[in-house]
């Protein structure tokens, strides 16, 4: 069960939803939306994304409200997976680890619904020996090229440093680009 914290007006229009991993998740498994074979350490990737979606989704009763999801590494992938899977929310705020299998492939087969979408990335991340982990530029220019050519609102930005450096700080960058 995720753990909510609420900040700000409960009036409020336009709501930002992000997962953070404060020992509530299960990273590897509830944010995956298929199973994978472990890319670093010896922790594979489970399926978990289905039930992690439906209980993020009790938290998008209101029509009168918009909605944003937004993540950094896995849970920025989780909220590119998500923006397939359900058509409630107005934008996508993303640093995502676009590097797991086959993501792209399901990219280009499904419809993205939601009609805005930032991604970023540190300019040091391909840096890395391990060759899954180094392909990321190069999947997050195809992420946003394939976003380009179906005319989404999107943009991609560059940050200084490597995947661990500022993620507070483009995740803020993110939700303010989308709003």
């Amino acid at each position: 069960m995720l753990k909510s914290f609420e900040f700000g007006n409960p009036r409020a229009q336009h709501v930002l939803i992000q997962l953070v991993d404060d020992h509530d998740l299960d990273w590897n498994r509830d944010l995956s939306p298929w199973p994978a074979l472990p890319v670093f350490g010896k922790v594979p990737f489970g399926n978990g994304a289905k039930e992690t979606l439906q209980e993020v989704l009790t938290f998008t009763a209101d029509p009168a409200k918009k909605y944003y999801l937004g993540g950094y590494s896995l849970a920025g992938l989780f909220a590119l997976w998500a923006a397939c899977e359900s058509a409630v929310f107005r934008g996508i705020a993303a640093s995502p680890s676009v590097w797991f299998p086959a993501f792209c492939d399901y990219l280009k087969e499904k419809t993205f619904q939601s009609p805005c979408v930032y991604l970023s990335l540190g300019d040091k991340e391909k840096k890395t020996r391990n060759p899954v982990m180094a392909s990321v530029e190069d999947r997050i220019r195809d992420v946003f090229d394939l976003f380009q050519g179906r005319n989404l609102t999107c943009t991609l930005e560059w940050n200084k440093g490597n995947h661990f450096q500022d993620n507070d700080i483009r995740t803020a960058k993110a939700f303010a680009w989308v709003l």
